[in-house]
């Protein structure tokens, strides 16, 4: 089952890179999953939310970051940009299959399974109320409301 706005997020908690649990209910959060840590669209994307913090935060949003990568690869990607949110490390997949972004891309003709750039915005009771699928790495926090 795709999830779609007013979805109840499928999971609820996450651990960091640094073992910090983060629980997806009682705060808003804009919950981003990204291909891949220190490429120029995902840094360019990292960067703007990271600049655009307080902004968010005025606005009742936490953020977190999500991908495949190591918990090495984000601790060495949060120290790099001196990013002030958490990244979790799903090297499991389990996080990007239970929120459908861990699908069948495609490059010079090569299909391979990657992360589909998607954020979703979700209310303090854990329901999904945007989902952004066209994602503009250089200006994402303006696609946020």
């Amino acid at each position: 089952m795709a999830l779609t706005i007013g979805s109840s997020v499928p999971i609820t908690e996450m651990i960091d890179s640094a073992g910090v649990k983060h629980s997806l209910l009682g705060s808003k959060t804009v919950l981003y999953f990204y291909p891949k840590d220190n490429t120029p669209g995902c840094t360019a994307q990292a960067c703007n939310l990271n600049e655009n913090l307080d902004y968010l935060m005025s606005k009742g949003y936490k953020v977190i970051g999500a991908s495949v990568d190591s918990t090495k690869s984000h601790d060495k990607f949060i120290a790099k940009f001196q990013l002030k949110f958490p990244l979790i490390s799903d090297e499991s997949h389990n996080i990007v299959e239970a929120f459908g972004v861990w699908v069948e891309k495609s490059m010079y003709g090569k299909s391979y399974m990657g992360i589909a750039r998607t954020t979703f915005l979700i209310d303090e009771l854990g329901i999904i109320t945007d989902i952004i699928t066209k994602v503009d790495t250089q200006n994402h926090t303006q696609q946020i409301h």
